[in-house]
């Protein structure tokens, strides 16, 4: 597909995982192991950097959000694993300013040992995300949440970092060979960070695409008319069996923690019930967005170096 074409220009391998899925017991559901296939990309990122400097991420953590901390450490820790670098910025509640925020990230952008700036989302009350998100040079922004390399999506180009949980939602659909073209796809969800750049590659790829939000009528009946759903509401299990087209793709990116200290998604687990296929939470979309922020990051370095 096209929004791989960059990759593969620098000699990255799309991988086909159509025929490596796992099964719920007793049930026709296809789990989609974001896991396994996240492993494979990371593994690709790696050749990326043959004979070549290998890639830095910054990332700059404001404030002390608990669930920040978390993924800023965790991409930290498979950063390091997979043999890249990166570097911490953190800044306390009582430090966040603005300017000197920006003053950072400039002093980043003309950092020649830096090929990817991330700034860890969401950013304490007061501070304005666009203007700070927006003052990352182009080339940096493996996060791919730029107006450019939003406005990149809608026109089709493709020329930069896109953003990281959609291109691996996509990732996954392609390499588990899951077919788009005319079929009804609808995006549960419109923030700058999933649902409206989601919609944009899901168009892309010739579906026919619907983008729900809070304030959509009749929100049941729309579901029940996708062919592929990705959940991003934000909201605990929202997403019911009730919800699901017979034999439906059912992507989750919800993440949340329930009283019991267990992990769930934004889809209840009884979509397994009627759904096709389904990814799980935790091991689902997850660590796919990982693996994209580190092709992207590769990415980035091997143009600097080609």
């Amino acid at each position: 597909m096209k929004f791989f074409k960059r990759a593969q220009e620098s000699g990255f391998i799309i991988p086909d995982f159509s025929k490596t899925v796992k099964y719920f017991e007793n049930s026709q559901c296809k789990i989609l192991d974001g896991k396994i296939l996240s492993a494979n990309f990371v593994e690709q990122s790696q050749n990326l950097r043959r004979d070549k400097k290998i890639p830095c991420l910054a990332v700059i953590l404001i404030g002390e959000d608990s669930a920040s901390k978390v993924y800023v450490n965790n991409k930290i820790k498979i950063f390091k694993e997979a043999g890249f670098e990166s570097k911490s910025f953190l800044i306390s509640s009582d430090e966040a300013h603005e300017e000197k925020i920006i003053e950072l990230i400039q002093t980043l952008n003309h950092d020649k040992q830096i090929d990817g700036i991330l700034v860890q989302l969401p950013l304490p009350k007061g501070l304005n995300t666009e203007k700070i998100l927006n003052s990352i040079t182009l080339s940096k922004d493996v996060d791919g949440f730029l107006a450019h390399n939003l406005g990149s999506l809608a026109t089709g180009e493709f020329k930069n970092a896109i953003a990281c949980t959609p291109f691996g939602i996509m990732a996954m659909l392609f390499t588990y060979g899951i077919p788009l073209s005319g079929k009804n796809a609808v995006v549960v969800g419109r923030s700058n960070i999933v649902g409206k750049p989601m919609s944009l590659l899901l168009l892309s790829a010739d579906a026919t695409v619907t983008i729900a939000h809070s304030k959509t009528q009749n929100l049941k009946q729309l579901c029940q008319n996708a062919d592929i759903l990705i959940a991003a509401a934000g909201q605990p299990e929202f997403i019911t069996s009730e919800y699901i087209k017979s034999g439906a793709v059912v992507i989750d990116v919800g993440i949340h923690r329930k009283s019991d200290g267990k992990l769930c998604g934004d889809v209840g687990f009884d979509v397994k019930n009627i759904a096709g296929a389904l990814t799980p939470v935790p091991g689902g979309v997850g660590p796919m967005t990982i693996a994209m922020l580190m092709l992207n990051t590769a990415l980035s370095a091997w143009n600097k170096n080609n």
